[in-house]
């Protein structure tokens, strides 16, 4: 599995990717523990829309007819996902998916206001599912999560990869069911076809990686004259 650069990593909180140019290191974080999973998991029918801030959301609520109106409506999120509901004060709905919210409002009247509510929250405006695609390729930017997208289909949407491309330092983030995952591709490997281009889903979040090497020699090449048609360097920084 390691000899294919490809491995998953379950993430036990939040992940933070932020490193120096060099560091490409991968799960250093306390938090991040490998896993034996051959490719990542693939998400569950639901997981195509997550509730985000600033969302309307149609909410009903069935199960006693005299009260229920109570409850149905249109709500507003805030800048962090939340709203307030009548009786049962603030509720989190950011970054979780319709089906959730509607069995947090369920628990949250069961028993105390309705004895079996059935509740429905649907967003107003479904936006389209997308892949967000960033790093070293030439467009980044969120591409439509339309048919079957694979890992190179989705880093052609963006224009393919850079000069800066790192090949063997590929990520794909992904949640399914309440877990974070990372997948590491060698993208090289991918398009000389010794490993299977994989699937990708609506949400999922693809990084290329940087070539520090490639870059530091570019920039030191803006100052170097050439004075026959090559040039010979000494690398001692990497000493």
């Amino acid at each position: 599995m390691i000899s294919f650069f490809r491995f998953a990593l379950a993430i036990a909180a939040t992940v933070s990717l932020a490193a120096c140019a060099t560091d490409r290191s991968v799960g250093g974080a306390s938090t991040i523990e490998a896993t034996d999973l051959d490719e990542l998991p693939a998400p569950t029918g639901e997981g195509i829309y997550l509730i985000g801030p600033q969302e309307r959301l149609e909410i009903t609520v069935a199960g006693e007819p005299e009260n229920s109106k109570l409850w149905s409506g249109t709500y507003l999120t805030d800048d962090e996902g939340r709203l307030s509901f009548p009786y049962l004060g603030q509720l989190d709905f950011g970054g979780k998916e319709p089906s959730v919210a509607a069995r947090l409002i369920e628990s949250g009247l069961r028993g105390r206001y309705l004895v079996d509510p059935q509740v429905r929250v649907i967003p107003e405006d479904l936006p389209v599912p997308s892949i967000s695609v960033g790093g070293q390729v030439d467009k980044p930017g969120a591409y439509p999560a339309v048919g079957k997208p694979t890992l190179l289909r989705v880093v052609n949407l963006a224009g393919g990869l850079n000069e800066y491309a790192q090949l063997d330092d590929v990520l794909v983030l992904r949640s399914v069911a309440g877990q974070n995952y990372i997948g590491v591709y060698n993208i090289g490997g991918i398009q000389r076809g010794n490993y299977p281009d994989p699937l990708l889903y609506a949400n999922d979040v693809v990084i290329v990686g940087d070539s520090p090497q490639r870059r530091r020699l570019d920039n030191i090449l803006q100052f170097v004259p050439l004075l026959s048609s090559s040039a010979i360097l000494i690398d001692r920084l990497g000493r």
